[in-house]
């Protein structure tokens, strides 16, 4: 039986093999739908996320348009076309405009020369960068492609609220160029229902529900502790509490170091650990050696091959976030921290959506945002507690709601039409 394949197109600045983040999810995305027998074509640059590096072996091409065709283990193969951008070594409101804008630049470029080519049926855009959609219209006006809005970030509103934004005309300009990429999509998605009720009402248009996922297969609870204390380093007394994902201005991770220090100096047991990279991460150093915390640690990305078992060391997974970014983002982290049966310390405001998911479902601990006292507080109940029944309900719930074949079969029969055989 031969499958009549469909030509897909993706465009996104955040792609494999970037670890963490949107790369993460664009680059898994893909690589199922290659597996199913799609013929998939992703514009996108090199990785330098999280590190705001370009990452080896790219270095040399950073500067250059370039092509390469990916082979996939599990079956299907995608062309990934990646272009020159801007990065910025230490971003700010400023230098991520100019990347942005560098990269619908040369991405423009590079559409241009594929449409004169191929023919796209579906076309993905991913924002962040929120303006990428505007060569998803292109697509559709030249070709009739179905034209998939996907949106991991409210990029405009998370901009204002972080102050990269204070022009009020630009803040308005930017939501009606938003506005108008709305009204030319013919599917609008986003990753969690709070986001989806925002983009809706700006939008006004029907916003479906397309979550980031989790390999359940990959990721999964391992109930030896004490070995994994040993294998990382740590004393079985030791209890972890750990960070893990990008360090950025927009978590405020200074809350870390502050309950660290108060830690450090009633119970030495507790260790603190920071993993990720990020532009913040130097000043979150610098900051520690100011506070002379000897309880906290500061480690690179892990590994893939590593990982699972270092989520698994933690005692208590910490998932921090500013007052003014709780509705706006879907913490990637927690996918993953749900799917070892992790004990995840959420903070998020007592109205916002991610809250009230997790308290509807019991999976999580959630305390006030930007509020040290009741970190602290809660971070202190957590490592006290058992909490065998969130641990229990986190998993479940990850199989249940964040298993990949389930979101992504649900995406294709929602955005993509099925694969006709003849």
């Amino acid at each position: 039986m031969m499958t009549s394949k469909k030509n897909l197109l993706l465009i996104g600045y955040n792609f494999y093999p970037e670890p963490t983040g949107i790369g993460k999810y664009n680059g898994e995305m893909i690589a199922w739908l290659a597996k199913q027998g799609y013929n998939c074509t992703v514009i996108t640059t090199y990785p330098y996320y999280p590190y705001w590096k370009v990452q080896e072996p790219y270095i040399k091409n950073r500067f250059s348009f370039t092509t390469e065709v990916v082979a996939y283990p599990a079956g299907g193969k995608a062309t990934i076309c990646r272009c020159p951008i801007y990065v910025p070594s230490r971003p700010s409101g400023i230098k991520r405009v100019i990347l942005d804008l560098s990269f619908l630049f040369t991405a423009l470029i590079k559409v241009i020369h594929l449409l004169g080519k191929h023919k796209f049926e579906y076309v993905i855009t991913i924002a962040p960068a929120f303006k990428l959609g505007l060569l998803g219209i292109l697509c559709k006006i030249l070709q009739k492609s179905t034209f998939i809005y996907h949106i991991q970030d409210m990029q405009i509103e998370a901009a204002r609220d972080l102050h990269m934004i204070k022009s009020t005309f630009l803040f308005k300009l930017l939501l009606k160029i938003e506005k108008f990429i709305f009204n030319k999509a013919n599917f609008i998605t986003t990753i969690s229902e709070a986001m989806a009720i925002k983009i809706y009402e700006k939008s006004e248009k029907k916003v479906h529900l397309f979550p980031n996922w989790v390999d359940t297969s990959l990721f999964f609870p391992i109930q030896d502790k004490c070995k994994l204390k040993s294998l990382f380093g740590f004393r079985n007394a030791e209890r972890i509490v750990l960070y893990s994902g990008a360090i950025g201005e927009k978590q405020g991770l200074e809350n870390i170091l502050s309950v660290a220090k108060r830690f450090g100096e009633c119970d030495m047991n507790v260790k603190f650990i920071i993993c990720g990279s990020g532009p913040y991460k130097e000043h979150l150093i610098e900051l520690s050696q100011e506070l002379k915390l000897t309880n906290l640690l500061f480690l690179p990305v892990q590994p893939l091959e590593k990982f699972n078992s270092f989520l698994n060391l933690a005692d208590v997974h910490l998932v921090i976030q500013k007052c003014s970014t709780c509705d706006l983002v879907m913490p990637s982290k927690l996918t993953t921290i749900l799917a070892i049966g992790g004990l995840a310390l959420v903070t998020a405001n007592n109205d916002s959506g991610l809250s009230s998911m997790i308290k509807k479902h019991n999976i999580a601990l959630v305390v006030e945002p930007e509020n040290q006292v009741a970190l602290y507080k809660g971070l202190t109940e957590a490592l006290n507690e058992l909490n065998d029944e969130i641990k229990i309900n986190a998993r479940s719930y990850a199989d249940r709601y964040l298993e990949i074949d389930r979101i992504m079969k649900s995406f294709q029969v929602l955005a993509l039409q099925p694969i006709p055989c003849v």
